[in-house]
């Protein structure tokens, strides 16, 4: 107090002192003259003090006592002016601090008189204020009695007096035990004997100091008036109220808890007096129940006291807050009542109160993580923490169940008597009318029970309503949703404060870990808590412990929590308060998460997931989960079992989005509601902040987001990202604008939440990636077996977070990729193509993403990432298949130069397309290829060429397209040229890796194996590409085999001078003589079968319609190439060591090629056989020396060493032109290398040339259409060959070889032409030439010198040989031995050949000539045969005639269509001649000739006479055109030979009657048919045939009767004329007909019979008819 001090306000204070004391005396002059006195002393006192003192406040202070007196004389007056000035003067003196602790003993004694004497009320209070807090000279009794006179005027019948004591009182107690905590400031240092408190005596405070005492005498006391107990300091208490006294308990503990910290004596006054206290006096509240009747219980229930009530519950709460750790048993019983309290069957406002206080406990989470620690985690403890929970979810929702009772207030007036509280609403409505419109008030609906929400305090501090109201002594009205909005607070702020407590230790403890492993020695900068863990290892200690308690903590309230939140989220009306409950499910779900906790964690996600979808949707995750089976567990709060209460579907939300449900068997339609949409966002972000802890709930979160996504009928496009796509089916999808707006925010995070995968520990995303897998899984298993559109939405995101963890690919590739080849093979084809999208997306982005080290220095990675697009070769779809082949495309296209060792997976995706999977993909295959040999061929390893041509090679037998294989043998020409090109820095490089693969095999133990092994490296390269062509040269199309066949000589021809000598060897053995083998054998068995086109419109030419002639052309093209082979590169085979057996095996081929039976195929292998034999002049290597000039000198040439490293000797070659043209000279061949050696080969083939003669021109056994006969050009090939052969073979050459020779000579010529070649080779019969075969063997006689041998052509010579006989037979008809010999016979027997060929015949001639011949012989024999009848030397004669005649005028050869008019005619008269013979020379005789011979003539000549024989018109036709003279002159010969009168013998006659009546017969049939066919045809003309038909007919009939007439009747058989008659009708009949010229002939015809018309013949009478 500086301002008392300074000399300034001293002398001022003096001044006042005396004024006052003037004042005092001229008052009391009158009355009080003693009083007046003192006042006057005083002056001098004042005075003197003043003057002699330099202190003169120390000096006032001393003399208080005696300066004081005057005015506590003044006070004594009882005079109010007087007691006034006096009590402002003591008040002036208290304030400047110069009263001792005797004079305030004094004042105070003065001042309680004043009070009992009820005076000056307010001073006195303001006075002892004064007193108490300017200075600490009041202690002990003093100090009482001034309390005690603060506590007497409170209770006065003064309202403003009662009020300021109140006050006054509340500021004394104060200032006690702030007095009380200033001594300890002081004392602090000095340090103090620990004492045990060892009595109970609560008054033995010794140990205490002054002020201490003091405070722990009032407290003490305050108990004792509380409890209604006498006090044992505060002395002169009349009376006092509990409410004051609680009030007071509670401001002492709420504003000085260290004073009871940190003393023994206080917190045993805790311990003994208030909580016991406190305890009891709840017991009303404890035991009453609403509702019940007193009657039961003996004595009546005290009701609960809502002021004391209230005040206790602030006590509890100051205490629990403070003294927590004191008290710790104490508070567990308080805690318990706080639980109690919020029972149903508690009034009203007691429950709002413990609501109240709960809420105060739940924004402290230290205090609750305490009560865990104490209580929760210790054995056979009240789980006090979860009970508060659970008692705050069993009260929300018995606020649901239970309609509040028991405050008549809210029912029907709404709070008119509740001024405190806020205002209620309207209890039964959740509308409020303002001005016409109406606005929704936010509020919980459940089943019917509405209950609005209130704000009641801001976020995170418990401002109390009810607990405030200190001047109620009337419990007040709650409103309605009051209790509620309270408690949903509670749970708010409490899980907000578990969690950030947890989280923000969770983090401490990570980064403490962190650092102090980092950093093993503590700098002095660390913080005071870090410097009090002394090790890491106190460190970790601590954490576990303090992970022990959050768990314990989240494991106490979850289920709780859960079960309030649940139903307040699903009774939720309101958007904030629905985010409010989701925030705290999102955080709670994250806090669990963290701590490992998966049960509750799983379910707080599981209620999120439950809140997305629709209600009662059907989503298994939710409901199978064994994690988190809420929907049908009960947890039991304080033993009442709580439903876990599921969605209901009455909330009356806002439907925004109606869409399919994803299901096997979709049920309809399901609508997503606001809050639906709202818990999808909250679902969104936990998954996007939090998915590092939400390791197997993954599978929770995507399967809702996954059937989410479904109904608002997102689809995922490239990338893996979801547009809002059409819906695919049912009654589609409508959404509202609200969530048209929506979708593309909900699509972004969706996509943000995958993209931040990337964040994740790898733990985490495996957990992710399993979860979407098993997705998908499901998803598959939807999908199968039927082609609805599959939810797509796992495969996409498994997509979108491969692309985002590029950087650890490694980590995910495998269960990824395994996955999606799993989605690849789907039968749904949507589906398999979504999952070919992402593995092809998934392998391009990944060789295309930066990596580090970079993939070209990580090969493993780089195989990796390639492998999945080998694994999708297994699958069987096209669809499939296609993408990954556009996918090889794209990444040859931008990865082509930088793949490696990727290779050979790329190359075998291409190879592994089957013959069987259609022609895009074999085509799309093909492209790919196409791309590696044109531009990839030089950046790719050697060692991969080799799997290139494999491919090449395996697109060229593919056989859906003709253009591929052709096409990809192309290719194998251009990898020829390429292996040709470069070929020094491949064969480098191919044997550095034999090498080092050699090394590896030796290291391992194992033989290294490869294909042609013995081979150099680039050697079988080499015969790698031999080999594949030769599988083409056996392909089963023809241009397939021509063209490899091709490419394969031609590479052979052009490159085979790289490869070594020793590989020749597998050239020849594996590679030429295997093909050979294999064509040959084709060959033989290819199918005769005519093919009759070509595939589509292409025409195949005569020579190549069967299979057979089509390998006929492979087997030509195969031998001829091999042949050039042997004959270009002789130098190079000779020396190889087994020469001469290649040379047999040739000979063998060439020898069975020209014993097949295909000319063709017989005469190519005569000209290589002629080419090897180097009779023709081969093509010439440029690479290979020219011969010397000199031409004649036939001097072998030598070679040097050009045919590579492994000869050393040089050799002679023998095909030089000088020896060729040596060889015709009749000089000796020249000298050769090996000259045994090259006799034996050229013996070889003079052996092969005998067989292959001997067996072509061996006739054959049996004659039948198909014998095969060799061609001209190859017997003469054949013959030719011999002269050459026989210049190196003629110094052996013995009479058995010649023999032989002869023998294939002879046969040779002896071979018969076929008839189609014979116009070429033969020429017309008047020229005599040679055919060539006939020169060949001229050549090859001259050759053997022997005499000249000329061969006739056969047609001339036959036909003179013919003549020759004719003119013999003539001469000699009859000599007897030529009638004995049958001569005849034998001449009509040879004639008859070429008669019945007759237009078959090879030349016109033949038959012409014998006709002539046969009619010269017939004239001059039958007069012979006739003479001899009776010997029978002719009887076999004669059916050998009938069968000639007959195969000669009905012959089955068919005319030429060439042939003209005049020739038919020409060729008629000849028939017409033979039946004139028949005519004059064998009918006549009838007698002389046998029956059965003239049986058969005249059938002939009926069968000529009526031509209708033929039912076919066409043939018909070509007879009438060509025969009709012929049919005449039958007729007439039957006619004539039918009525001949010379009849000798019966058979004569019966002969003619046959014919008679066969002929009748005839004509009958014919007039029959024609009317028939008149009838039937209408209108239309009879073909002209027919016409012509039946006038012969009738004019046959006009001709036969005449001749009958003519005829002598006994010469006519009745039955004749019978049948003649019946004639008639038939001819009645053709009246009708249309054609004139039939009408004609008819008419001609019915006129003979006139005569037959005579009256019938009828008795005579009278001698007259």
């Amino acid at each position: 107090m500086s301002g008392t001090n300074s000399p300034e306000a001293v002398k001022k204070l003096l001044e006042n002192m005396q004024s006052d004391l003037r004042a005092l005396s001229l008052e009391c002059k009158k009355k009080f003259p003693p009083v007046k006195e003192a006042a006057e002393s005083g002056i001098i006192k004042v005075k003197t003090i003043a003057a002699r003192n330099t202190e003169i406040l120390a000096a006032l202070k001393e003399n208080s006592s005696e300066v004081v007196q005057p005015f506590l004389m003044g006070c004594g007056t009882k005079e109010p002016k007087i007691t006034q000035l006096c009590l402002a003067a003591i008040q002036r003196l208290m304030s400047h601090e110069v009263v001792s602790e005797t004079a305030a003993g004094n004042i105070i004694n003065m001042l309680w008189q004043l009070m009992e004497n009820s005076l000056e009320e307010l001073k006195l209070l303001q006075t002892v204020l004064v007193l108490l807090t300017t200075n600490t000279v009041v202690h002990d009794e003093a100090l009482s009695k001034a309390i005690v006179l603060c506590f007497r005027l409170h209770f006065t019948k003064d309202n403003i007096t009662n009020n300021t004591a109140a006050a006054t009182v509340r500021q004394v107690v104060t200032v006690v035990f702030e007095r009380m905590v200033a001594e300890d400031e002081r004392h602090r240092d000095v340090v103090e004997p620990v004492l045990v408190q060892g009595n109970s005596n609560r008054r033995s405070v010794s140990t205490l100091k002054p002020c201490a005492k003091d405070a722990y005498m009032l407290f003490q006391d305050l108990c004792q008036l509380v409890n209604a107990d006498a006090p044992y300091w505060l002395v002169g208490m009349t009376e006092m109220t509990r409410t004051f006294g609680l009030e007071l308990l509670e401001s002492v503990l709420n504003d000085f808890p260290q004073v009871f910290l940190q003393h023994q004596e206080f917190s045993f006054l805790l311990k003994e007096r208030v909580c016991p206290l406190v305890i009891k006096l709840f017991s009303p509240n404890i035991k009453f129940r609403q509702g019940s009747s007193t009657s039961s219980s003996p004595a009546p229930v005290e009701k609960p006291y809502f002021p004391i009530c209230m005040r206790l519950l602030r006590v509890v709460s100051v205490l629990i807050k403070q003294f927590y750790s004191l008290l710790v048993t104490e508070c567990e019983i308080f805690l318990s009542l706080l639980v109690k309290f919020l029972d149903g069957d508690k009034p009203q406002w007691l429950r709002a109160v413990a609501v109240e206080s709960i809420h105060r406990l739940c924004v402290q989470p230290q205090l609750l993580r305490s009560f865990c620690q104490s209580y929760d985690m210790k054995q056979h403890s009240t789980k006090v923490f979860r009970d508060i929970v659970n008692a705050l979810g069993s009260f929300i929702q018995s606020l649901f169940l239970v309609p509040p009772t028991g405050n008549p207030a809210t029912t029907n007036q709404a709070g008119s008597n509740n001024s405190g509280g806020p205002v209620s609403a309207p209890a039964n409505s959740g509308m409020l009318g303002i001005g016409g419109g109406v606005t929704l008030l936010p509020a919980f609906e459940y089943r019917g029970t509405w209950i609005p929400i209130l704000t009641v305090t801001v976020q995170g501090s418990a401002k109390a309503t009810y607990l405030e109201m200190l001047d109620k002594v009337e419990p007040p009205t709650i409103p309605e949703g009051y209790a509620m909005s309270v408690a949903f607070h509670c749970l708010l702020d409490l899980v907000r404060g578990i969690t950030s407590m947890i989280e923000g230790e969770l983090g401490e403890v990570e980064t403490e870990c962190q650092t102090t492993t980092t950093e093993a020695v503590s700098s002095p900068a660390q913080s005071s808590e870090q410097q009090e863990l002394q090790s890491t290892s106190d460190q970790m200690d601590k954490a576990i412990v303090s992970r022990a308690v959050w768990e314990e903590m989240v494991n106490a309230c979850w289920c709780g929590l859960l079960a309030a939140l649940s139903l307040l989220l699903d009774a939720s009306t309101d958007e904030a308060a629905t985010e409010n409950i989701l925030k705290a499910e999102l955080t709670m779900a994250a806090l669990c998460g963290r701590l490992g906790l998966v049960t509750s964690r799983d379910a707080f996600i599981t209620a999120i997931c439950k809140g997305s979808l629709p209600p009662h949707y059907a989503l298994t995750v939710l409901n199978t989960t064994t994690a988190a089976t809420l929907s049908n567990k009960s947890y039991s709060i304080q033993g009442q079992s709580v439903m876990m209460i599921s969605p209901s579907s009455e909330s009356h939300q806002q439907v925004v989005a109606v869409g399919q449900p994803l299901a096997v068997q979709p049920q309809g339609t399901v609508m997503l509601t606001s809050k639906n949409i709202q818990c999808m966002r909250t679902l969104l972000n936990l998954a996007h902040c939090h998915g590092a802890v939400l390791g197997t709930s993954w599978q929770l979160v995507l399967a809702t987001l996954q059937h989410l996504v479904w109904i608002l009928g997102l689809k995922p496009s490239s990338g893996g990202a979801l547009k809002p796509g059409r819906a695919v089916e049912g009654p589609s999808t409508v959404l509202t604008t609200a969530v048209m707006t929506d979708l593309p925010v909900i699509s972004n995070i969706l996509s943000r939440l995958f993209e931040s995968s990337q964040y994740l520990d790898d733990v985490s995303l495996h957990h992710l990636i399993n979860a979407l897998c098993s997705l998908s899984l499901e998803a598959m298993d939807m999908a199968y077996g039927n082609n609805k559109e599959p939810s797509l939405f796992a495969v996409a995101k498994l997509l979108e977070t491969g692309l985002v963890n590029m950087h650890r690919i490694e980590i995910l590739w495998r269960p990824l990729t395994g996955h999606l080849l799993e989605v690849c093979q789907h039968p749904n084809s949507r589906m398999r193509e979504w999952g070919a999208e992402a593995l092809t997306s998934l392998i391009k982005a990944g060789l295309t993403f930066n990596h580090d080290p970079p993939l070209s220095q990580n090969q493993r990675l780089q195989l990796l990432l390639l492998n999945p697009l080998k694994e999708m070769s297994s699958v069987n779809h096209p669809d499939i298949r296609l993408k990954q082949l556009e996918c090889v495309l794209q990444i040859l296209q931008s990865q082509g130069d930088s793949l490696g060792p990727g290779w050979p997976l790329v190359l075998g995706v291409m190879g592994a397309i089957r013959n069987d999977q259609g022609e895009s993909l074999i085509r799309t295959a093909f492209q790919c290829l196409q791309l590696v040999v044109t531009d990839f061929l030089p950046t790719m390893p050697c060692t991969c060429l080799q799997i290139v041509v494999d491919v090449a090679g395996s697109f060229g037998l593919h056989n859906q397209e003709l253009n591929i294989s052709l096409t990809s043998i192309g290719l194998l020409w251009n990898i020829s040229d390429y292996f040709f090109q470069r070929g020094e820095t491949i064969e480098k490089e191919l044997n550095n890796e034999e090498a080092a693969q050699q090394k590896q095999a030796e290291e391992k133990g194992v033989v290294l194996n490869r294909p042609f092994h013995p081979a150099p490296p680039f050697d079988c390269l080499w015969l790698c590409l031999y080999a594949k062509l030769g599988e083409l040269c056996v392909d089963p199309r023809p241009a397939v085999r021509k063209s490899a066949g091709q490419t394969l000589f031609s590479t052979i021809g052009a490159h085979g001078t790289l490869l070594q000598p020793s590989t020749w060897h597998t050239v020849i053995w594996k590679v030429l003589f295997h093909l050979l083998d294999r064509v040959r054998e084709s060959s033989t068995t290819a199918d005769k079968e005519k093919i009759e086109s070509g595939g589509g419109n292409i025409l195949i030419h005569h020579s190549r319609d069967t299979a057979e002639k089509q390998w006929a052309e492979t087997w030509v093209l195969t031998l001829a190439g091999v042949a050039r082979i042997f004959n270009t590169r002789r130098y190079l085979l000779q020396p190889l060591g087994d020469f001469s057996r290649a040379w047999d095996v040739l000979l063998d081929h060439i020898q069975s090629a020209a014993l097949s039976k295909n000319n063709e195929v017989s005469l190519a292998a005569l000209k290589s056989f002629q080419e090897i034999l180097q009779i023709v002049t081969p093509v010439r290597d440029s690479d290979k020396p020219e011969t010397p000039p000199a031409v004649n000198v036939p001097v072998p040439v030598l070679l040097g060493s050009i045919s590579g490293p492994g000869l050393n000797r040089p050799f002679v070659r023998t095909d030089s032109i000088g020896e060729r043209l040596g060889r015709y000279s009749s000089s000796e061949p020249p000298v050769v290398t090996d000259e045994l050696e090259d006799l034996n080969l050229w013996w070889a083939a003079w052996n092969t040339w005998y067989r292959v003669g001997s067996e072509s021109t061996k006739p054959p056994i049996t004659f039948d259409k198909l014998t095969f006969i060799p061609s001209q050009p190859f017997l003469t090939a054949l013959i030719q060959i011999f002269p050459a052969l026989y210049q190196h073979i003629k110094t052996g050459f013995n009479m058995d070889d010649l023999q032989k020779l002869g023998v294939i000579l002879h046969s040779a010529v002896s071979v018969p032409i076929s008839s189609d070649a014979s116009p070429f080779i033969l020429p017309s019969y008047t020229e005599a030439v040679l055919t060539s075969l006939q020169e060949a063997v001229l050549t090859a006689l001259d050759v053997l010198q022997k005499a000249e041998w000329v061969a006739l052509n056969y047609v001339p010579f036959a036909e003179r040989s013919l003549e020759v006989v004719v003119d013999l037979y003539q001469k000699t008809a009859c000599h007897k031995a030529v009638v004995n010999e049958k001569v005849l016979q034998n001449i009509i027997k040879t004639l008859r050949v070429p008669l019945s060929l007759k237009y078959s015949c090879p030349s016109e001639s033949t038959w012409k000539l014998a006709v002539s011949s046969l009619l010269k012989v017939l004239s001059i024999g039958l007069p012979v045969a006739r003479q001899h009848a009776s010997s029978g030397k002719f009887d076999s004669m004669w059916p050998e005639l009938a069968n000639t005649f007959e195969d000669f005028l009905f012959t089955k050869s068919i005319p030429p269509d060439n042939l003209s008019i005049q020739e038919f005619q020409r060729n008629e008269s000849i028939d017409v001649e033979v039946v004139q013979l028949i005519s004059t020379e064998i009918l006549p005789y009838a007698n002389f000739i046998p029956k059965e011979f003239v049986g058969q003539i005249m059938t002939m000549l009926n069968k000529g006479s009526i031509h209708s024989q033929s039912s076919s018109f066409t043939e018909a036709e070509i007879d009438i055109r060509l025969r009709e003279e012929f049919s005449k002159m039958c007729f007439e010969t039957l006619l004539q030979f039918s009525f001949s009168n010379k009849v000798t013998t019966p058979q004569e006659g019966y002969i003619s009657r046959m014919a008679l009546s066969v002929l009748l017969k005839r004509s009958q049939d014919v007039l029959h048919r024609y009317i028939e066919d008149e009838r039937l045809s209408g209108k239309c003309p009879l073909p002209r045939q027919q016409v012509t038909e039946i006038i012969f007919v009738l004019k046959a009939v006009s001709t036969l009767i005449d001749s009958l007439k003519k005829t002598q009747p006994e010469n006519v058989d009745g039955n004749t004329w019978a049948q003649v008659i019946a004639l008639y009708p038939t001819l009645v009949e053709c009246i009708t007909c249309s054609s004139s010229e039939v009408c004609s002939a008819l008419k001609e015809a019915l006129v003979p019979f006139k005569d037959f018309m005579q009256p019938p013949a009828s008795k005579v009478q009278n001698g007259e008819s």
